[in-house]
């Protein structure tokens, strides 16, 4: 039996962007509202970096939505139109 490789490295998924487009901000307003500095926001955007769980909060609390409506450790399904149109 082959050994896994437990090392794999570890995704955090989030909807960062599309929050923060949706909401008109762009990388610096988000940052300034999080006091973070704006290349954070794109390194989280892009899911090169992970936030920490206190940063994580933070911006769930800024958008008024849940942490695990924000972040997941598995891909987001696109919506379908049908939820798109029911927002």
């Amino acid at each position: 039996m082959a050994s896994r490789d437990l090392k794999t490295e570890e995704v955090v998924y989030n909807r960062i962007q599309l929050l923060r487009t949706e909401r008109g901000w762009s990388r610096q307003q988000l940052a300034d509202l999080l006091g973070v500095h704006y290349q954070t926001i794109g390194y989280l955007e892009r899911g090169e970096y992970s936030p920490s769980l206190h940063l994580s909060l933070r911006i769930a609390a800024l958008f008024g939505l849940p942490v695990d409506a924000i972040f997941s450790l598995e891909a987001f399904r696109n919506l379908s139109p049908e939820a798109l149109l029911s927002r």
